[in-house]
């Protein structure tokens, strides 16, 4: 069945549904389509200058339909976290996550959004609660963007504007590598965000980051690592066995020399796992020849793994032989927990229980 949605068309596609909804239109017409879709964030009905029977017949056209039906929505951190869970066409589930922040000495106030790019995941690591529920399918261009769109419609009513994009929800991006790229591209060209704001995560796919490192789009790396040494890291990450821990070095040096992009490095810290001083002198070797930045993350909990997080003292003094060892890190906020929104929770509103429960609108 073709499920096709309104950010899946091209601007050629498009055109053709608007020659087809009235005949001999002029070419500009599509233009204001698009851009009612992209650049202002519209609805087919908003698009007032559009001739009124066009306008009538785009919002019948099926593939003029949106990509996600609102499942549900929470809210927590005094309305700074959301969480949308949506409903896809063909009955899956997937999340986003809208943040806001406020300025502060090192920032300025921004507004960010962590997408999905999979229903599920296939990498099986344990500690998530994506990887808990397995793989479904990968996600559509049009899904990958609209979740972009809805969550700058939803910045936009807050009074912010959205400034930056993570590829850090359901699923990894380079698995869904072309539909990824084509979404990060959408978000570049037509939404008008800076490819130095959009932000892929990865476990480590190998062949997918020297691919990106070719695409001459300097895009952000994150590298999902939590361990750095093969034998803990076959545990953790298990597509480690396929690309350990020597290849994957070998790829972000190549991926930083390519594009002169720092690399980010997510580390989440479980007690007893991977927060003893030999993990230190093991993230230390593996980032500092890299001059990535590694992000510290306290463990949040999922229902499938059992293991604590490192408790708030033990990540500071991690933190701080980090820092002895001439590594940039910081230890990252944790935003959404009570809402299963944190890194590693996102599960398509199958896990936990949410303290804010907004009605359907």
């Amino acid at each position: 069945m073709d499920h096709t949605s309104r950010y899946d068309l091209d601007r050629d596609a498009l055109g053709s549904v608007v020659e087809e909804l009235a005949p001999g239109s002029p070419r500009y017409r599509a233009a204001q389509v698009w851009d009612g879709l992209h650049r202002r964030l519209l609805e087919p009905d908003e698009l007032t200058e559009l001739p009124r029977p066009l306008r009538a017949a785009l919002r019948g056209h099926p593939a003029m339909a949106p990509a996600l039906e609102l499942d549900r929505e929470w809210e927590t951190d005094g309305g700074r976290t959301r969480k949308w869970v949506w409903r896809l066409a063909d009955g899956k589930r997937i999340e986003s996550v809208l943040m806001h922040y406020d300025a502060s000495a090192n920032h300025q106030a921004r507004s960010t959004v962590c997408v999905s790019t999979q229903a599920g995941c296939a990498m099986a690591c344990g500690f998530c609660a994506t990887g808990q529920a397995g793989f479904e399918r990968h996600l559509r261009v049009g899904e990958i963007v609209e979740q972009v769109t809805r969550a700058a419609r939803s910045a936009a009513a807050d009074g912010r504007r959205l400034s930056r994009v993570v590829f850090m929800g359901m699923g990894e991006p380079l698995a869904n590598y072309d539909a990824t790229l084509a979404a990060a591209h959408r978000m570049r060209d037509d939404l008008g965000l800076s490819a130095r704001h959009l932000t892929i995560s990865t476990v480590g796919l190998v062949p997918g980051i020297h691919r990106l490192a070719d695409e001459g789009l300097p895009i952000n790396l994150a590298l999902s690592l939590h361990a750095a040494n093969d034998a803990k890291r076959d545990d953790l990450v298990p597509i480690n066995r396929r690309y350990p821990v020597a290849a994957l070095a070998d790829a972000c040096r190549r991926y930083v020399e390519r594009t002169g992009r720092r690399l980010s490095i997510e580390w989440a810290l479980i007690e007893g796992v991977n927060d003893g001083i030999d993990d230190v002198r093991d993230l230390a070797a593996f980032a500092k020849p890299l001059g990535a930045h590694v992000n510290l993350i306290p463990l949040n909990p999922t229902p499938g793994y059992a293991v604590r997080g490192t408790a708030p003292a033990r990540v500071q003094s991690f933190h701080d032989e980090l820092r002895t060892a001439g590594v940039n890190a910081t230890v990252r906020q944790t935003r959404g927990r009570e809402i299963d929104a944190a890194c590693g929770q996102l599960a398509a509103g199958q896990v936990g229980a949410p303290v804010r429960l907004r009605p359907r609108p």
